[in-house]
């Protein structure tokens, strides 16, 4: 089986979103080609955080601790994103030692706290 054969992958128009700040998910996604923006919603206006680039790893956090994600991300341009499922990160975690598990949560846990 070709790593090609189980990613879901997408291509995406400019100005289309890849999730919604405080949506629930349980998946992270891989830019292949072209830009991300993120953005946070400060008092009522967009602020854009960041814009990534190809082989940026995005939307990671939901991954380690099912909570709403934290920022919206936007294709600029044109793009394609491959999908880390919940079931992919999983079987790799599995096979990581504990400690580094712990040390996951805990950064998300302190990422997530002093973004607040």
């Amino acid at each position: 089986i070709f790593v090609s054969d189980i990613l879901e992958r997408k291509s995406y128009n400019d100005g289309e979103t890849v999730f919604r700040e405080g949506e629930q998910s349980s998946s992270a996604f891989v830019l292949q080609s072209g830009n991300v923006a993120i953005s946070r919603n400060v008092n009522g206006e967009d602020h854009e955080l960041a814009v990534i680039g190809p082989g940026s790893i995005f939307g990671e956090m939901a991954l380690i601790d099912d909570q709403p994600r934290m920022a919206t991300a936007k294709v600029k341009g044109s793009a394609t994103i491959v999908t880390i499922t919940k079931s992919m990160y999983s079987e790799k975690l599995k096979k990581s030692d504990p400690f580094i598990r712990a040390l996951l949560r805990i950064l998300v846990e302190t990422v997530r706290d002093t973004s607040k």
